[in-house]
Parts: structure tokens; C-alpha cells; sequence
């Protein structure tokens, strides 16, 4: 269901903004190890397969809790009866759509289950499943997929190579720039993604051909589910933006940048995108990343300020998230030689020149409604280091500058049989670090 756009952030307005600051040692032994990415402090959540079934689980070290079978142990009593059905639920979109007054307990119980010295460890220690036993599944069914161009520093670097004398376009600070995406080609971490075919012209060409892309790339972005919706034609003023957040993952926007070349103009991507995009299988809330947030991206002196509807003291307070960004790639050669994936770069999120509020406000400032489990993503994630560059066109300048590889390997775009790993984590002193898993594909020809 969808609730109306002024109700939620009435509510959850009055809400602790950093729950959970108490006693953050869980009686899951693995959930307790420093380099665990999920500590009893995050507790994301996700879909597991299990046999026939899906079912709603949240990870705790090396460990998933059945929220399905808690419910139905009775460990979820107290709840609102719509938490507890939503947790039995195959999808996140029951749940998504309650919003954060019915979240932000669920979190609190689910907490008090898992901590350390909480007495509960003996009724709800049959319900965890290994995580290497279990397949993820989507987290949601995703009705509609949007995909942004939020990081100035990614669109300056490919406009430099495009145009080299213009390469912000007049409209990139004052509008988000979008487009629709194709949610039913959206896959999870560890599918295979295979080379896609299309239109290409070379320079210098008098007409394309059709062939498999020899310009394969990765994107660096971060994807965020949206919660409750709301109703066609009432727009999501940006001081309730975030109460229409879920929670974030990993997203790669797996991009043919040959074809997107060729056929770009004049409507923008279209078959270069929509053959895969792959997300991470956990999702983030946003009360786990509470204690991470940021300011906003401090723009330029000069630039010009967001237009109202896109403004607001909080949002330019803590709209940002620090967040770590990492993408490695291993070669086939690499896996068979038993090296380890090779590091190409390492960015924040905290570069965007739109915060993610922003981005779903413009997103429904035309009355666009937007619904639970709906998948919006921030564009690919770059700083203005080149070491912080999100993709392989801006790493490898379009091929000029090839990478190599740890086997002497080069390259200019992916080749066949490369896996993409996408990391990402947040860290702050005197808080617990907690991270997002990783995000895989393999390149299939």
C-alpha cells in the first residue's frame, strides 16, 4: 500500500536518529570480528532461497536470520500485526511499504534477539542459516529502475573526453539528470552477464554494424529502494524525501560504451544499458548508515544553489553519506593463477553533487509515483583523483591509457571471463564499522 506523502515524516520525525548505541557485541560469534560487514549494528536485509521458498532474512556475521520463522516462533510478538506479515513475506515490498515507525522496532527487536547477554540466543539460534548454504534472490520486485548522473566529477571527466571545450553541459547544476532503466533486466551479485550485441561505427565508417561490443565497461554506483510511495500526482516535498527511503546497495550498471556512442543522441541510453544492471543482495537501511551521514557536497563558489524545491537546511546538513567505494577485477588468468582480485579504484559517495533526497524529490516533483521496491541509483560514483574514477572510459581515457593487470594483462575495456567486484563501507571513530557485502559479476561472451 501506499501512504499519504505528508503522513510518514509527521511521525517519524520524533524518532531517535542513532538507535541502537548501546551494547553492539552479538552472541554470533562472526558478527563480532572486525572485518565482518555485518556486525550486529547494520543488520540488512534480503532474500534467500532455500529450497523451493524465498524468504525475508537479515545477515549477522556469516549468518541470516529467518524473519519468517521468527515470526512464526513468536519471537516477533509485539509488533504491528502489518511488521510481523510483512516479515513472512517472499519480497521486502510488504515491509518497504510501512514505513520507518514500523522499520525502526522491527530493527530494535531484531537487535535485542541477536545481542550479546539478551537471554534469547537459545530460541533464535535454530533460525540462522549459513550464508554460504543459501542462494539470494532479488530483495524486491522492482517495478521501475531509474538511473541518475549525480557525480559532477564523473560527468565532467566524460564530457572532457566527448567535448573537450564544453564538457558540463548548461543544465547539469540546476536539474538531476536521469533516465528510465529496465528493472527486468536487473540481476543479483554472482550471475554471469553476457556480452551484449548492438549498432557500432567506427570512425571514419560510412554506416554501423551489429556485432558484440568491444567497449564492455563496469559503473560504480549505489542504488536505494524506495519505501512507501506516493499517489500519482502529489509530489514528495524534499523535508519528507528520506522517509520514502528503504535503504541503499551495490549497483553496477554494466554499460556497452560503443553502442551507447552510436545511439545516444538524440534520447539518450538505451540498448548500451539495458541488458544487465547487478545489485548487491542486502540493503542497507538508513538507520544503520545514521551514524555515517555528512554534509552535503560543498558546491563551488559560483555555482548556483539548488532551486527551492530542492533545498532544504537539513538536506545541505547531513544529505551526504561517507561512504567507501571500491571496484577490483580478476581475470580469468588472475583466478587460475590464484591471485587476488586487483584494485582499480576507491571513491566516496560523499562526491555527489545531488544527494540522494534530492534525487527522488525531482524524481516525483512532476507528480511521478513512485512505489515500494522501486530502484533509483546515484550514476557512477567518481572523485576528482583519478584513482577515484568509477568506470574503465574515464580510468583508461577511453582506452588511451590501458590498466595492466597484476598477470601483465592489459586493458582498455572488460574482456571475457573478468569478474567485477564491487565493495563498499562506512567507517567513523567510535562507531562500529559496517559494510554492504560485494557485488560480482563475470563477464560471459
Amino acid at each position: 500500500r501506499c501512504m499519504p506523502a505528508g503522513s510518514l515524516a509527521a511521525r517519524s520525525g520524533h524518532l531517535e536518529p542513532f538507535p541502537f548505541l548501546g551494547n553492539h557485541f552479538s552472541w554470533v560469534d562472526s558478527a563480532n570480528r572486525p572485518d565482518t560487514d555485518f556486525p550486529i549494528r547494520n543488520l540488512p536485509f534480503g532474500v534467500f532461497r532455500s529450497g523451493p521458498t524465498c524468504a525475508i532474512g537479515v545477515a549477522i556475521g556469516d549468518r541470516i536470520l529467518d524473519l519468517g520463522r521468527a515470526a512464526q516462533a513468536g519471537l516477533l510478538d509485539g509488533l504491528s500485526p502489518d511488521t510481523v506479515r510483512a516479515c513472512s513475506a517472499p519480497a521486502l515490498n510488504p515491509l518497504m511499504s510501512l514505513g520507518r515507525e514500523h522499520w525502526l522496532p522491527l530493527r530494535q527487536r531484531l537487535s535485542e534477539l541477536l545481542r550479546a547477554g539478551g537471554g534469547h540466543q537459545a530460541a533464535v539460534e535454530p533460525l540462522l542459516v549459513r550464508m554460504d548454504e543459501v542462494a539470494m534472490v532479488a530483495p524486491a520486485n522492482i517495478g521501475d529502475y531509474t538511473d541518475f548522473y549525480a557525480s559532477i566529477h564523473h560527468a565532467a571527466n566524460v564530457g572532457r573526453l566527448f567535448r573537450p571545450d564544453n564538457p558540463l553541459l548548461p543544465n547539469y547544476k540546476y536539474v538531476p539528470i536521469g533516465y528510465h532503466g529496465r528493472a527486468s533486466s536487473i540481476v543479483v551479485s554472482g550471475m554471469a552477464v553476457r556480452r551484449p550485441s548492438g549498432q557500432t561505427r567506427d570512425a571514419g565508417a560510412d554506416a554501423p554494424v551489429f556485432g558484440p561490443t568491444r567497449s564492455l565497461d563496469y559503473e560504480l554506483e549505489v542504488g536505494f529502494f524506495a519505501g512507501p510511495g506516493n499517489e500519482l500526482g502529489h509530489p514528495i516535498p524534499i523535508a519528507e524525501a528520506e522517509a520514502h527511503i528503504f535503504g541503499l546497495c551495490l549497483l553496477n550498471d554494466w554499460s556497452a560504451r560503443d553502442i551507447q556512442s552510436w545511439e545516444y543522441q538524440p534520447l539518450g541510453p538505451f540498448l548500451a544499458k539495458s541488458f544487465a544492471t547487478t545489485i548487491s543482495p542486502w540493503i542497507v537501511t538508513m538507520d544503520a548508515l545514521a551514524p555515517f551521514r555528512a554534509p552535503a557536497f560543498q558546491r563551488p563558489g559560483g555555482d548556483p544553489e539548488p532551486l527551492p524545491y530542492l533545498s532544504s537546511a537539513e538536506d545541505r546538513e547531513r544529505g551526504g553519506i561517507d561512504l567507501t567505494l571500491e571496484v577490483y577485477v580478476a581475470s580469468r588468468q588472475m583466478r587460475e593463477s590464484g591471485l587476488q582480485p586487483a584494485r582499480l579504484s576507491r571513491g566516496n559517495l560523499r562526491n555527489l553533487y545531488w544527494t540522494l533526497a534530492q534525487l527522488l524529490t525531482h524524481h516525483a516533483s512532476n507528480g511521478c509515483n513512485l512505489q515500494p521496491g522501486d530502484l533509483l541509483a546515484s550514476g557512477t560514483v567518481s572523485g576528482p583523483l583519478p584513482e577515484e574514477r568509477g568506470c574503465l572510459l574515464e580510468l583508461t581515457q577511453r582506452g588511451a591509457e590501458p590498466i595492466h593487470l597484476p598477470t601483465g594483462e592489459i586493458r582498455k575495456f572488460l574482456e571475457d571471463g573478468d569478474e567485477v567486484i564491487l565493495r563498499g563501507y562506512c567507517e567513523r571513530d567510535g562507531f562500529t564499522r559496517i559494510g554492504f557485502g560485494e557485488c560480482r559479476g563475470i563477464v560471459a561472451g
